[in-house]
């Protein structure tokens, strides 16, 4: 059971994240650089003819973001995973038996909250809008400092997920989504 415990709580940690990798990044070999490197735009301006970066900077944020918060969820999850496959187990001292399930959750609002941060962090930024970068840093305390009501899980799990669906609508807005495109996207209508 702790091998099904170890690769379930892996695929509910890292599964969206994956997923967002294999469909967005995975096909451009310069989002894979930013993935894996972090922020290299003048690296990639001095690479392009133009003297410009290939990416927009949506696109260095959402890449960045993502790279960072898969690396973030790595570290905070690695421990806790390894111990799921044993030798001894969680519960015997009165500890939760959804110990494991609750930090994989944590650990894919906390990469994907990477993920939407950065994109309004970047907008901030390059905007001027120093109210947005307060509240990206606001919130990322905020989250952070929800972990420290566990083992109640209830009272850092339900609060993060509202925090990460407010960021994620934000994000997507300050992207250049619409009403209009979410509509067509679940009446699966194709834009014309």
């Amino acid at each position: 059971m702790t091998v099904a415990v170890f690769f379930g709580c892996t695929f509910v940690a890292f599964g969206p994240a994956f997923a967002l990798f294999v469909f967005t990044i995975a096909k451009d070999p310069l989002r894979v650089i930013v993935l894996i490197a972090g922020k290299a735009n003048e690296g990639l301006a001095a690479l392009s003819e133009d003297g410009k970066s290939p990416l927009s900077v949506q696109q260095m944020a959402y890449v960045a973001g993502l790279g960072f918060g898969i690396m973030s969820g790595a570290f905070s999850v690695v421990n806790i995973l390894a111990g799921s496959v044993g030798p001894g187990t969680v519960g015997i001292f009165n500890d939760s038996q959804y110990y494991f399930l609750t930090s994989a959750f944590m650990t894919m609002a906390i990469i994907l909250l990477h993920t939407f941060w950065s994109v309004l962090f970047f907008d901030g930024c390059e905007n001027k809008r120093w109210w947005a970068v307060i509240a990206v840093i606001a919130t990322h305390l905020l989250v952070s400092g929800l972990t420290f009501l566990n083992p109640l899980y209830e009272g850092s799990l339900i609060p993060a997920y509202l925090i990460m669906v407010l960021m994620a609508a934000w994000a997507y807005f300050t992207s250049g989504g619409s009403l209009q495109n979410l509509q067509n996207f679940f009446l699966c209508k194709s834009n014309k």
